[in-house]
């Protein structure tokens, strides 16, 4: 009995859930309609292109359409989402599907396989699991936001070299992009599809100046930010790219060789718990452990 008012418990949160976003997804609506929300936010703009594209499609149409505005549309989790490399047009919705399923499945999941001893138990297992199923989605993209970041940071200086050699030897610096996402799409193939959407966008009738700040908005790296930067200063002095390409390079070299000498200098404190916890208790014993052993030896063990 128990068991089935749990089930009941969690179905009606999860129901109740489902209606508070319809909700929320219905003002979102009405709010577009009197035109109480701006749409002036460039990364929601930059993010929607994809989205947009894809209601054409019928299968795409009908789960964007008929999700709630809030899943399938929300700025902060699509913005999220494509930093961690999942630009899809139903990425949101599969993130918000993959949170809500997390949320239900994992408690009912604690229930089936965790032995029943008492009531306050199995509450505070349920709960438990459920604040887990809550935060493993965002945990899981946040890590993945970080991994993707970290390799495009380590790949930023060979392709600021390429594209060096590529601008030094007349090549125009929209031709050095293509070049350059190619040459290393094997080596660092994050780097290299963002350098491939830059183009495509230049390609396409973007200003090159509009097409560099993408570059920023979907990595989200600082590096990255610099870097563009500096490009939309040269372009719009008519100094040399090649030399601010250059600079850049040795300035990321630099930042990366300093990084590693600082992780280097911290490795012996970070060193020393494990020592104390792990290392020196095992020397202990194995030092003194025959010495105690003689000594009781001599003095208790005549007795």
């Amino acid at each position: 009995m128990m068991i089935v008012l749990l089930i009941l418990l969690f179905t009606g949160l999860a129901a109740a859930a489902y209606v508070y976003v319809r909700e929320l997804s219905r003002r979102d609506a009405a709010e577009k309609a009197i035109g109480a929300i701006e749409q002036t936010d460039i990364r929601r703009r930059i993010m929607r292109v994809s989205t947009d594209a894809a209601t054409s499609d019928s299968l795409h149409g009908r789960l964007l359409k008929r999700a709630p505005s809030v899943w399938a549309k929300d700025a902060s989790v699509q913005l999220k989402l494509v930093h961690a490399g999942y630009d899809g047009p139903l990425a949101p919705l599969t993130y918000s599907m993959a949170r809500l399923i997390a949320i239900i499945g994992l408690p009912l999941l604690a229930l089936a396989l965790v032995p029943k001893t008492t009531f306050n138990l199995t509450v505070i297992t349920l709960l438990v699991a459920a604040v887990f199923g809550f935060l493993a989605p965002a945990a899981f993209v946040a890590r993945a936001v970080r991994l993707r970041q970290e390799k495009i940071r380590r790949a930023l200086p060979d392709a600021l070299d390429l594209l060096v050699v590529c601008v030094e030897a007349g090549i125009s610096l929209d031709a050095a992009i293509l070049r350059v996402s190619k040459d290393v799409m094997s080596a660092h193939p994050e780097l290299a599809r963002e350098l491939g959407v830059v183009n495509r966008k230049t390609n396409a009738g973007v200003r090159r100046e509009e097409a560099l700040r993408g570059l920023w908005e979907r990595t989200g790296v600082d590096d990255v930010r610099t870097l563009v930067a500096s490009l939309i200063q040269s372009e719009k002095w008519g100094s040399s790219s090649a030399r601010v390409l250059r600079v850049s390079s040795e300035t990321l070299r630099r930042k990366r060789r300093q990084s590693a000498e600082r992780r280097a200098a911290l490795a012996p404190n970070k060193m020393t718990i494990p020592l104390a916890i792990l290392i020196f208790p095992a020397l202990f014993v194995v030092i003194l452990g025959p010495a105690l052993i003689n000594i009781y030896g001599a003095f208790g063990g005549g007795q």
